[in-house]
């Protein structure tokens, strides 16, 4: 029939339908025949959105970077946004304004606003290493901002996917890391020697030492074998001692003994001490001891003779029987 027309809405979209600017009916996933010159429907997607963004910000040192990432939402209050923005359809289906489309251009805005007021008190340095913080951020105060809460979205989820400098700056940056990187190369080559060096050094240390305990343990050795010896010709030295005084003893008691033997004798005259030990007086050692005493009173002898006879009788020796 003219006029009317059949209106089937998917179950993600959130429909509302206007007769004579009076809602009519509304509901998800409406299916319904509507006469379109009195009739106004209005659709709103209630299906989740991954909205991606890109866009440049200044850090507190006044360095560029470019700032990527993703939010992803679905509307909450599908009412309250076709109150605020124009969901309403054409006659071929479509959107009527551009209003769905400024939709996702409020949320990135929403998303700058929040991203500027981290990156303006971090510095280019700290900003590159901030992804986690801004999307933490994001997460934390996309719920909070009047906008979002006025258009009746629910933010499920954001995050910074990439932070970057402006070429140059990333060139200066990538030659600064890569000098540092080298440095840091070269610390570790450095390091590594001087470890060697030091390892050696140990080793040589430890084995100086170990020479230096066997030397003198050998010098210990020594000492204790020289003591040892000293010791040992200390009491050979004290058992000679004692047998010197042994003996000095010993020689003291036999000349004790032959002095106390002699001592009746010292008076007597040794011809008779001789006679006496032989039994009989030889006459010629007589005649010779006589000559003996001659000698001794020389001084008070004018003149002596001796007969040849006498002297040879002397010298001839007894003949045996």
């Amino acid at each position: 029939m003219i006029g009317f027309r059949y209106h089937k809405a998917s179950p993600t979209a959130y429909v509302l339908q206007y007769v004579n600017g009076k809602l009519a009916r509304e509901g998800a996933g409406l299916s319904f025949v509507y006469f379109a010159p009195l009739s106004t429907v209005v659709e709103v997607p209630q299906e989740s959105v991954d909205l991606p963004f890109v866009f440049p910000e200044v850090t507190a040192d006044f360095q560029e970077i470019t700032v990527q990432g993703v939010v992803s939402y679905r509307v909450r209050e599908p009412r309250r946004l076709a109150e605020f923005l124009d969901f309403s359809l054409d006659a071929r289906g479509g959107y009527a304004s551009e209003d769905p489309d400024s939709l996702g251009t409020r949320l990135v805005q929403a998303a700058q606003v929040r991203t500027r007021a981290v990156l303006q008190k971090l510095s280019l340095r700290q900003a590159l290493a901030a992804a986690e913080a801004l999307g933490a951020e994001l997460r934390r105060g996309l719920p909070e901002d009047d906008s979002v809460r006025m258009l009746g979205l629910e933010i499920l989820g954001a995050s910074v996917l990439a932070l970057r400098p402006n070429p140059e700056m990333a060139k200066a940056l990538e030659a600064e890391a890569r000098e540092r990187l080298k440095q840091e190369a070269d610390d570790a080559v450095y390091g590594r020697r001087n470890a060697a060096v030091e390892q050696e050094r140990r080793i040589k240390e430890s084995e100086l030492n170990t020479e230096l305990a066997v030397e003198l343990k050998r010098r210990e050795i020594r000492e204790r074998k020289m003591a040892a010896d000293i010791a040992v010709e200390a009491q050979r030295a004290s058992l000679v001692e004692r047998q010197a005084l042994n003996d000095r003893k010993a020689a003291d008691g036999r000349a004790y003994a032959l002095a106390a033997t002699l001592k009746p004798l010292q008076g007597a005259d040794w011809r008779v001490l001789l006679a006496a030990a032989t039994g009989s007086l030889d006459p010629r050692l007589m005649i010779a001891s006589a000559f003996g005493d001659l000698a001794g009173s020389a001084a008070k002898i004018g003149e002596l003779n001796i007969s040849p006879d006498l002297l040879r009788s002397l010298l001839r020796e007894e003949k045996k029987p």
